[in-house]
């Protein structure tokens, strides 16, 4: 029986620990290329795009990865800097949490 696993690029907070990317679903062919199975419907909606873009679906699927990989990266460094302020005593309590909300999202 195959046991669940992690999503393509999560993450979890495990005594400072961050689990390694999940690769059992990725065929890798060579150092350049990957096989990646889509849905009938997400490919459909893929080649709708490129299409509408006068785009090839390869480069879109590279940017969509590359957005991806680079939001992962910089919510990991963030999450990093969380949990080094808080290590350090430097938290904000739940009436600043609240007004600070309240600010950035009025009404």
């Amino acid at each position: 029986m195959r046991r669940p696993h992690m999503s393509f690029f999560a993450c979890a907070r495990l005594d400072r620990v961050i689990r390694p990317l999940d690769t059992r679903d990725l065929h890798l062919y060579d150092k350049r290329h990957m096989e990646v199975d889509l849905t009938s419907d997400l490919e459909a909606k893929l080649t709708r795009l490129a299409a509408e873009q006068g785009r090839d679906t390869r480069a879109l699927v590279r940017e969509a990865v590359e957005r991806l990989v680079n939001h992962d990266e910089w919510f990991v460094r963030e999450v990093e800097k969380g949990l080094a302020a808080a290590d350090r005593g430097e938290l904000i309590d739940h009436e600043e949490i609240g007004k600070l909300i309240a600010e950035r999202y009025p009404g």
